[in-house]
């Protein structure tokens, strides 16, 4: 990868679109520090890590919902959006026709913007609402709208940067702000724990070492079930048109390891705190001790359910993102078939049938590499900032944001060196 951006650096193009990006980072971490009025960021700091899920907001947004900042909704209102428009296009047959059109996708997306930029309105007034006047200077109506004005101004912009390092960056621009936000934590998050053993003396020294190895094999198995693919072989008939013979040629269908990414994590970490946050609002209840006593994170009980809930999530993302049935028709349609399966309804039950496969060892993969993580941690009684960052999801994310940017860079020089299609 450093090889790839060493060799990116020389072409001009793609230097200034990288120096493009960096510019945009820069400026999307300097307005990290700029705070929104009416609000008390020592009490949001402090409910930040009483709720899991809202040290995860903070890790999204770079920390700067613990500061509450204009970015302190970050980019997540988007990805909510879009997660929601993406489930509702295969349950609406509307949008569905609407994404298979031509100008539908452009539509789709602005859609998706306005779906995402309501979010965050609705989430960052409904957050300080919901943790109490204590975080607001100010209880007046207007210190309530200037917050939501604020926090939903701060993500539209997130947004405008994003597609523009997509349009003139080096891509993926929603992601790289996520990879630049759980980044600029890590840090942190090192300096806490070198200041843990050799200032405070709360670790053992020899947690260090244990926890680089383990970092180095996380971020391998990573990137080994990140590239790994099922390569399903298709043959095209051969067909006459004309004086002209077309087909012949045999290419194959792509299934990755893990085609879900990192959103079975997501869906199941949501909802595994929903019902500490519905507790905690009152935490004298005959619900919260029983939260607390059989399902608080750490509980046996909690890592079976995560899980579970985990696998349920991987099927229910793969059975939306995946159609075997279309690709199938689309095969049957070009003269294209999978050798020794029939085309029509036994292509897509050979295909269903891999993709199960799939994603019951993509699963899998998650499942370990969610709880073996949490369990480490959890046993050397490291802090949840330090899960957080170190965690499953961040890694997942930063090690993909990472090759698809290199694969990214890669694909903007062969454009550029027409003697790369032939070596």
């Amino acid at each position: 990868m450093i090889k790839t951006i060493i060799s990116a650096w020389k072409i001009k193009d793609i230097r200034t679109r990288m120096l493009f990006t960096l510019l945009l980072i820069v400026i999307y971490r300097f307005g990290s520090f700029i705070p929104v009025p009416f609000v008390d960021a020592a009490a949001i700091a402090e409910r930040a890590q009483m709720y899991d899920i809202l040290g995860f907001l903070n890790l999204l947004s770079g920390g700067s919902f613990s500061q509450f900042t204009i970015f302190a909704m970050g980019i997540s209102p988007y990805i909510t959006g879009s997660i929601v428009i993406q489930l509702l296009t295969i349950a609406i047959p509307s949008l569905e026709r609407l994404a298979k059109e031509e100008d539908g996708r452009q539509k789709i997306e602005r859609i998706t913007r306005y779906t995402g930029i309501g979010l965050a309105l609705v989430q960052s007034i409904g957050i300080v609402a919901g943790l109490g006047q204590d975080v607001m200077t100010s209880t007046a109506w207007y210190a309530y709208a200037t917050v939501g004005i604020v926090c939903t101004a701060g993500t539209a912009f997130l947004v405008w940067m994003g597609e523009r390092i997509t349009e003139k960056g080096v891509g993926n621009g929603v992601s790289m702000l996520i990879f630049a936000s759980i980044c600029s934590q890590v840090p942190l998050v090192v300096i806490d724990l070198f200041s843990g053993v050799f200032v405070r003396n709360v670790y053992r020294w020899w947690i260090l070492p244990v926890l680089l190895v383990f970092v180095v094999v996380v971020i391998a198995a990573v990137v080994l079930v990140d590239r790994a693919v099922r390569r399903i072989p298709v043959q095209y008939a051969k067909r006459v048109v004309g004086r002209k013979m077309y087909g012949g040629q045999t290419t194959h269908i792509p299934m990755k390891a893990n085609a879900n990414g990192v959103m079975p994590l997501i869906f199941a970490m949501t909802l595994m705190q929903v019902p500490g946050m519905i507790g905690q609002f009152w935490p004298d209840g005959a619900f919260y001790a029983f939260y607390t006593k059989w399902l608080a994170a750490g509980t046996p009980i909690y890592y079976v359910i995560y899980a579970l809930l985990i696998v349920g999530f991987a099927y229910f993302y793969s059975t939306i993102s995946f159609n075997p049935v279309e690709i199938s028709k689309n095969l049957q349609q070009n003269g294209g078939f999978i050798p020794g399966i029939r085309p029509g309804r036994p292509t897509s039950d050979y295909l269903m049938k891999i993709c199960n496969r799939l994603t019951l060892f993509g699963a899998f993969f998650l499942m370990c590499l969610a709880i073996i993580p949490a369990l480490l941690l959890h046993a050397f009684g490291m802090s949840s900032t330090m899960g957080s960052a170190f965690g499953p999801t961040s890694v997942l994310i930063m090690v993909s944001v990472a090759l698809e940017t290199s694969e990214q860079l890669e694909s903007l020089m062969l454009m550029r060196h027409y003697k790369g299609f032939l070596g």
